[in-house]
C-alpha cells in the first residue's frame, strides 16, 4: 500500500470510533466547511486556509483522543494478564489525564499508575542565586533556610519530629477543625488524583517565565500558629519561600481546575461542593527546603479549606533532587489524627498536579539543589479551594 492508502484507510477506522469524533462533532464540522465555502465562494485561497486552520485542529485532537484509546486499551490487557502489587508504604494512587478547557479538546481515558520509589526523584538548571540573609540558628541538618518576608496565609503548626517525619512516629497533627467529633472518621486513607499534562505548553512557558521573573517578589514561608492571628516563621516546620500575587495565571490555572474538578471529586469519593473561595501562591523550594507533617484546614481561620491541589513545574533540565509530596495514612487518636507510617508519595514531574481532601496529613521532603540558585528550584502553584 502507498502511504495515501495507508493513512486513508487509519482515517476510516478513527471515523467510525465515536470515541474518537462523535456523529454530532462530524455533523458540526461539516456544516462549518459548508459555511466557509459558501462565504468564500469566489475566493480560493481563504477557502484552502480555512480548510487548512479546522484539518489542524481536528488533526491535533483525534491524535490525542485517538492515543489516548489506544492507551486505555493497552492498559485493559495488560490488567488481564496479570496484576499490581503493592506493599506497606508504597500504594496505587488514581492518575488521570486532565480534562483539558473546551478551546483545547481532547480529554485521555483515566489509568492507574503505581506510586513511585521516592529513593529515585528527578532534576533541573541555573539562573542567579538566592539572595538571602542567615536563617537564625538553623538545624544543621537541614540547611538552605531562606529569609522571613510577608505572611502567608497557611497551615497549622504540628510537633512533628523533626528529624524522622513520617517513618512511623506517633507525632500529633489536628486535622479538620471544622467537622464535629461524631463526623470524623476514626481512619483516613491516603488517596489523591494525578493530572498530567494539566497546562497547555504555552501556558506552561509563560507561567515558568513569570516566575522567574518575580524573583524579588518571593519572600519566606510562614504557618498559621493556633495562638496567633498571624502567621510565624518556624524553620524547624517549615522552609521555602513564596508568591502571592499571581497576576493572570491565577485566574487560568483556577479555570482549568474547575473543568477538571467534576472528574476529580468522583474519583476522590467526595461530593461536589460550591466553591466559596480560592486560595493560590507559587513556591518556591530550594536547596535544604522543607514542609513536614501538617494537615491544611486544622485551625479555625483555615477549617473552610476541603480540597487541596499541588501543580508542579520547573524549568529543564531540572537540578533539584527530592521534594516528594508524601500523604500519609492516618487515624484518630484522642481527638487528633496522627500518621499510621505509611504513606503515598508523589516525586514532582514537569505540569503535573495533584488533588487530595484537605485533612490528610502530608509533607514535603528535603530538596537538594546543589547550585542553590533561584531558577533551579522546585516550584509549585499550590492552593485551596475553600466551601
Amino acid at each position: 500500500m502507498t502511504p495515501k492508502q495507508i493513512l486513508d484507510s487509519f482515517s476510516e477506522t478513527l471515523m467510525r470510533d465515536e470515541r474518537i469524533l462523535s456523529v454530532r462533532e462530524r455533523e458540526l464540522l461539516l456544516t462549518l466547511l459548508q459555511h466557509a465555502k459558501a462565504a468564500s465562494a469566489d475566493n480560493r485561497q481563504t477557502q484552502d486556509a480555512v480548510r487548512s486552520v479546522i484539518a489542524s485542529a481536528v488533526g491535533e485532537t483525534v491524535a490525542q483522543r485517538a492515543f489516548a484509546v489506544l492507551g486505555g486499551s493497552i492498559v485493559e490487557r495488560i490488567l488481564e494478564g496479570g496484576s499490581l502489587s503493592s506493599d506497606a508504604t508504597t500504594r496505587t494512587t488514581e492518575v488521570l489525564d486532565a480534562p483539558k478547557d473546551p478551546e483545547h479538546p481532547g480529554v485521555k481515558a483515566p489509568t492507574k499508575q503505581p506510586l513511585r520509589d521516592p529513593e529515585h526523584p528527578g532534576v533541573k538548571e541555573p539562573r542567579r542565586p538566592l539572595r538571602d540573609p542567615e536563617p537564625p540558628l538553623p538545624d544543621p541538618e537541614h540547611p538552605g533556610v531562606k529569609a522571613p518576608g510577608k505572611p502567608m496565609r497557611d497551615l497549622p503548626v504540628p510537633m512533628p519530629d523533626p528529624e524522622h517525619p513520617g517513618q512511623g512516629t506517633t507525632t500529633k497533627v489536628i486535622s479538620g477543625a471544622s467537622l464535629g467529633v461524631a463526623e470524623r472518621p476514626g481512619h483516613l486513607p491516603a488517596h489523591c488524583v494525578v493530572l498530567d499534562e494539566f497546562l497547555a505548553p504555552q501556558e506552561l512557558a509563560d507561567l515558568t517565565r513569570f516566575t522567574l521573573e518575580q524573583e524579588g517578589d518571593f519572600s519566606a514561608s510562614e504557618v498559621v500558629s493556633p495562638v496567633h492571628e498571624g502567621g510565624v516563621v518556624n524553620y524547624d516546620h517549615r522552609r521555602s519561600r513564596v508568591l502571592m500575587n499571581l497576576g493572570q495565571h491565577e485566574n487560568v490555572m483556577l479555570k482549568r481546575i474547575k473543568t477538571a474538578l467534576p472528574q476529580v471529586l468522583e474519583k476522590l469519593g467526595m461530593q461536589e461542593f460550591a466553591i466559596a473561595d480560592a486560595e493560590v501562591q507559587i513556591t518556591a523550594s530550594n536547596d535544604g527546603d522543607y514542609f513536614h507533617f501538617h494537615c491544611d484546614n486544622g485551625s479555625g481561620r483555615v477549617s473552610s479549606r476541603h480540597l487541596t491541589f499541588v501543580y508542579f513545574f520547573h524549568r529543564e533540565p531540572r537540578q533539584f533532587e527530592g521534594g516528594e509530596l508524601r500523604i500519609h495514612d492516618a487515624r484518630l487518636d484522642g481527638g487528633t489524627y496522627i500518621s499510621e507510617g505509611s504513606y503515598q508519595t508523589i516525586i514532582p514531574q514537569q505540569n503535573q498536579i495533584v488533588f487530595f481532601p484537605c485533612e490528610l496529613l502530608h509533607e514535603i521532603t528535603p530538596v537538594k539543589c546543589p547550585s542553590q540558585l533561584f531558577a533551579d528550584s522546585r516550584f509549585t502553584m499550590n492552593g485551596w479551594l475553600r466551601r
